[in-house]
Parts: C-alpha cells; structure tokens; sequence
C-alpha cells in the first residue's frame, strides 16, 4: 500500500496525464482545441506539465530527508544527554586556548565544581600543564596522532585543593581547515574505580570458594499432575545456606559477570544430580541450564556418569542469555535426546528468548511463566494467552507446565483451560529433605 505522499503524487502524474490527452487527443482527428498548441510550443508545453510533478517529488523527498535529519539530531542529543548525566567520568573540552567550552555533570563528584563555574576557565585550573606535558610526550599512552593519550595516570586538582588520582585520557580536535581547535576528553576517580575494582573480585573470590567448598544444595520442588494430582515430577533449584542473604539469582548474575557463569551451571548441575538420587525413581527430574551451558561438554558426561538413566532427565533451557546461532545449540540437545534426555524451555512468555526457544528447540514440555499464571483467574487477556498456549502446546505434542501457582483460583482456571502440569507453593514449596521427597512417590 503506497503512502499517502505516493498516492498524491500519481493523483497529479494522473491528472498531467489526462491534461495532455484532453489538448492532444482532438489534434488526432485534425482539430486544433487551441490555436497556440502545435509544433514546438506544444511540446515545451507538455514537457511543462510533466515536469511539475517531479519538482514537487524532489521538494517532498527533500523535506523528508531534513525531518529524518532532525529526529536523528535529537535522538543522538538525547543519549548524548543521558550518557552525560548518568557516567561517573567527567567529560570536557576546551578550546585552542585551553580554557573549557563544555564539562559534564561529573564534575560536582570529581572536582567539586559545578560545570557553569568551570565553562570559560582555563584546564591549568584543575590539571598542572605539567603533567598534560608529560602526557603528550609518553609515547605509552600517546595516540597515533600525537595529539592525545589513553589511560594516563595523573592527578586533579579539587576545590577543596586535594589531589584526586585520576584516570585521564583526550584527543585533539581540529577546525574545518586542520588547524587544531583545542581537546576534548574524560578523567575519571581512580580511587571509586579501585573500589569497584576490589569489590569485583572479593565476589569473585566468594564464588570461587563456594564452587571448590561444596556449599551449594539442591532443594527439590515438586510437579504435579493437574488432572490427577499426582507428583510427576521434581524442579531442583539451588540453594546456599551458608550464604542465605544472597539470592540464586544474584549468585548465578555475579558468577556469570566474573567469567564463572558456566562453572557455576555445571556444579549445581552436579549437585542436583547427585541429591536425585534421593528422589523416587518414577519422577522425572527437572535441572535448568542456560544455552551457553549446554554446549559445554561436561554436561554430557555428568549426565552420563549420574546413574540416572537420562530418560529421567528434563533439561529446562533457561533465557539469562540471547541466542545468537542456533545450530550449535541444536546440534547438542539432539545428541543428548539420543541418549533420551528431554527438553524443556523454561519461563515461557516472559520474554521473546523463550518462545524463539520454542520454535527453534521443539521442546518435549513447555514451563509458562508465574506472571502469566498469576490472577490467570481474573484476567481475560491471561486466560486467552493460556488457552492459546494449550492449542499451540497440542500441536508441537509437547507437555504444557503452569508455574507458580499460588491459589486455589488459579488452580482451578489452570485446570479448566486443559493444562498438563503445573508447580507452585500451592502445590508443594522447594525442600532440601530427603524425607520430603520419599512421600512424593
């Protein structure tokens, strides 16, 4: 469908169109309609006429161009605005006398300056023209051009008069016509970015001890039947007692920032299937793992070595992070349905991820999220979701789990809508005991 600028466009090639015809049609039956409209005159005229719509398409074309331009000047002002007030580095320039033309908002934290009062002073203010010196002459941090540094190490002069170590890296810039206009740059504290950095590793090193010091256990949840009743199945989910302020969540996040995320995956992997063993052997056994994890050879071996048997065994794909190149991921999971493995996809509806998961992976059980589930029994739009994922599950013939069921409400709206399974407090909270887990057979 043409925009509406395109119809009106061939609204006017239709009318210049028909112009032409209403003067050239009688000339072909020998009659003249107007005494001045033969020979050249004619087709300067015609060519006239054709030649307005072309004009006004190049005016039209023109002005959306200069409307695209605009939005993008204010789009990139916009981030320009949000980077600046959300960094903590302090961006500047100045100009070819060395006195500032622009500074960020990090400056009130940095130097105690507001940036009106620094616009229009010279940098020797904060910075001794020494040590800009000593950075252009350090052929370590110096640019290919010469005319800038990265990451040279110097200090700032605060309001106050202390010296503030900071990180300090900028760049020439130049006038149309190559003269140089003067820098432009950021500094930011060392001290903060020391901070940050010894954090970092005190919970890396907390991480570590944690993966070498056995002090992570599986707490089992059951899955239940929704026509029966029945346990039918377990989720295991990681817990640490000797760290009970932190979340598994915020542990697998902080593992994954540190570059320990799969190492992580791949020991409670391990410690679940070593608690299973105290599982009735007619439940299947539920373990989560991110897509990047599976590919990781050492869950095949794991699963292989578990005594388990792997038909037991839903591996539920979770969506910490996106899926860039399916294949490789595909090419595993069937290898590991070889061994009669099963696979599920956990958390759908909470995101895009999962149900690309969905159509790519073909799961054996679909797990809907707690916020689709949750007020599903108040909710029409919740109930129409549901009720679709049940057709959709049908036809792929793959088992449909509700999550998180909480009520007896959304329970009984679970059932009516013909899901397979379900999980929830409701139906049995997560236990680390064995005994827990004999009566589930």
């Amino acid at each position: 469908m043409p925009s509406w600028p395109a119809r009106w466009l061939m609204v006017v090639v239709g009318f210049d169109a028909l112009l032409a015809v209403s003067i050239r049609g009688p000339l072909l039956f020998g009659n003249l309609p107007w005494a001045a409209a033969s020979g050249v005159s004619w087709a300067l005229k015609i060519l006239a006429l054709m030649m307005i719509p072309l004009v006004l398409y190049t005016v039209w074309q023109s002005r959306c161009q200069q409307r695209r331009e605009r939005a993008e000047a204010s789009r990139t002002a916009e981030l320009m605005g949000t980077w600046l007030s959300t960094t903590q580095e302090f961006f500047w320039v100045t100009g070819p006398d060395g006195s500032f033309t622009f500074c960020g908002p990090a400056s009130r934290d940095l130097l105690g300056y507001e940036p009106s009062e620094l616009v229009g002073r010279p940098l020797d203010l904060i910075l001794d023209p020494g040590d800009l010196a000593a950075a252009l002459n350090d052929t370590k941090h110096r640019d290919n051009r010469g005319a800038g540094c990265a990451g040279m190490v110097t200090e700032c002069r605060h309001r106050d008069g202390r010296r503030i170590p900071v990180e300090l890296s900028f760049r020439a810039i130049y006038s149309g016509g190559g003269q140089q206009a003067g820098f432009e740059g950021t500094a930011r504290n060392l001290i903060a970015v020391e901070t940050e950095t010894l954090a970092a590793q005190e919970i890396k090193a907390m991480i570590q001890s944690v993966l070498a010091g056995g002090s992570m256990l599986t707490a089992f949840q059951p899955i239940r039947s929704l026509p029966t009743g029945a346990v039918i199945g377990v989720e295991a989910l990681t817990r640490f007692p000797d760290s009970p302020e932190m979340t598994p969540q915020e542990f697998f996040t902080q593992a994954a920032l540190s570059g320990l995320g799969v190492d992580a995956e791949i020991k409670a992997l391990e410690t679940a299937l070593k608690a299973a063993v105290g599982v009735p052997a007619a439940l299947h056994l539920g373990v989560n793992l991110s897509p990047e994890a599976c590919l990781d050879p050492r869950v095949a071996g794991l699963i292989d070595g578990s005594g388990l048997g792997a038909g037991r065994i839903v591996l539920e794909i979770t969506e910490r992070e996106p899926v860039h190149d399916y294949a490789p991921l595909g090419a595993v999971l069937e290898s590991l349905r070889g061994m009669g493995l099963r696979i599920a996809v956990d958390d759908a509806g909470a995101g895009f991820a999962s149900m690309r998961h969905i159509l790519e992976l073909r799961p054996d059980l679909i797990k809907l999220d707690r916020n689709i589930i949750a007020g599903i029994d108040k909710d029409q739009a919740q109930r129409a979701l549901g009720a679709a994922m049940v057709g959709f599950a049908g036809q792929i013939h793959a088992v449909l789990v509700a999550e998180g069921i909480e009520t007896e409400e959304e329970l009984a709206a679970v059932r009516d809508l013909g899901m397979d399974a379900g999980q929830g407090f409701l139906l049995g909270r997560p236990t680390t005991s064995s005994e827990d887990w004999a009566r589930w057979s």
